[in-house]
């Protein structure tokens, strides 16, 4: 062998050495998966709940493959087996129910997704609604013609039998709750419209997450909706089991849910739902911060739901 062949067979191991090791090495370490959250900061707000990813990234395309379960007092509704489909009285909108009262629960909980030019429905007399913006911009009017916008990361409660309806220009997703109002004699709950980052934190003895509420805590209200942070590796301290019911997006991060005597991965763009008595106990396990938007029934006598 020439003394030029031996040069180049040495350049050549060289260069398939360097390629091995940049296959193998990350920007923090060795890894075998890619680094999900590379470009996250370029995204914006809640973006993985429309556009969530699978993990490992192989099982996407599996056929047959989906993390979703359906139990007797719990359900992991995840978001490649949402149904789409016309949204009744809608215009120009596609709604997948993701808690409905079929599974036993007293509210429904699911996406819309407004198009160019949509216009939403009323809810069923006598129930009341919350919604919440994850994507794009919608306005909200009532029949006095007093109009709010909404971007992502506002809501707004329409107490039961409010007319309003909402508008979207181009494109938006919203997720919803309704439920058939619970009456106490005197107590009229009123519109509210907010944005989450204008909510106070709340304390919360004995645990570490930041706690937001998005409603008045007042007894007129028959539900509250919770905003919870948790920074990577927080987790909940009580391992709760209580007689409210539960209707869970994850907007934001990733980790374990334990729901009874199940353990979930689950990540943003994830639905729960819990049963009254169902243990439950969440762990915050990506890189990332967990954010999750939690339903709760609240202020209303059990024997009288």
């Amino acid at each position: 062998m020439s003394k030029s062949t031996s040069i180049l067979s040495y350049a050549i191991h060289c260069l398939l050495l360097t390629g091995l090791l940049k296959c193998t090495l990350c920007e923090e370490g060795f890894c075998s998966a890619p680094n999900l959250n590379a470009h996250t900061n370029s995204q914006p707000l809640y973006w993985k709940v429309t556009n969530p990813t699978l993990s490992p990234v192989h099982l996407q395309d599996l056929p047959g493959f989906t993390r979703s379960v359906f139990k007797r007092d719990h359900a992991l509704i995840t978001p490649e087996s949402h149904v789409f489909s016309p949204l009744p009285g809608w215009i120009n909108t596609l709604g997948a129910y993701l808690i409905t009262p079929v599974m036993g629960s007293h509210f429904v909980m699911y996406l819309a997704k407004m198009q160019e030019n949509s216009m939403s429905a009323l809810p069923p007399q006598d129930a009341e609604r919350f919604l919440f913006v994850v994507l794009g911009a919608v306005t909200l009017s009532n029949e006095s013609g007093i109009s709010h916008k909404l971007l992502v990361d506002s809501y707004a409660y329409l107490p039961a039998n409010f007319e309003h309806y909402l508008k979207c220009k181009t494109l938006a997703t919203l997720v919803i709750f309704e439920r058939r109002y619970a009456k106490v004699e005197s107590l009229i709950p009123e519109l509210i419209v907010g944005t989450t980052d204008k909510q106070p934190l709340l304390e919360t003895p004995g645990e570490i997450f930041e706690l937001r509420k998005l409603l008045p805590t007042s007894a007129a209200y028959d539900f509250n909706i919770h905003i919870m942070d948790f920074q990577p590796g927080e987790f909940l301290n009580v391992k709760e089991v209580h007689y409210n019911q539960h209707g869970l997006l994850l907007l934001e991060g990733q980790g374990i849910y334990r729901l009874g005597d199940n353990w979930y991965s689950v990540q943003a763009g994830d639905a729960i739902w819990m049963a009254p008595f169902v243990p439950q106990w969440y762990a915050a396990l990506g890189k990332t911060k967990s954010r999750y938007l939690l339903y709760k029934d609240v202020n209303r006598d059990p024997l009288f739901p």
